[in-house]
């Protein structure tokens, strides 16, 4: 999985819905989305989670089922120092100083 390619909006929306079944079809992804984009939309953006390594395929049936290839913690550790790395030079004590300093 690489660490330099940030998720969009949809793209944490739709592996947010995986995360939560374990397991997902479109049509699973399609059924938990408040405001889905179309089934081809959903296709899509599997397809792209998956190339870039967060997702994996498995045929069921005549659909693709698909599952996290990380656990969820070890996906949001490597998003944290992501952040770390593009805004506060990798240092966690600078991001806390900057979140203990804003009083919103």
């Amino acid at each position: 999985m690489s660490d330099d390619m940030p998720l969009s909006r949809r793209e944490r929306e739709i592996m947010d819905v995986v995360y939560q079944l374990g397991t997902a079809s479109t049509n699973d992804v399609l059924a938990k989305m408040a405001d889905p984009p179309s089934r081809t939309a959903v296709r899509t953006f599997l397809r792209i989670l998956e190339q870039k390594g967060h997702l994996a395929h498995r045929l069921q049936g005549r659909e693709y089922v698909y599952r996290p290839v990380k656990p969820r913690q070890a996906a949001g550790r490597s998003a944290v120092q992501r952040v770390l790395r593009t805004f506060f030079g990798g240092s966690l004590e600078k991001a806390v100083a900057v979140y203990l300093s804003d009083p919103g």
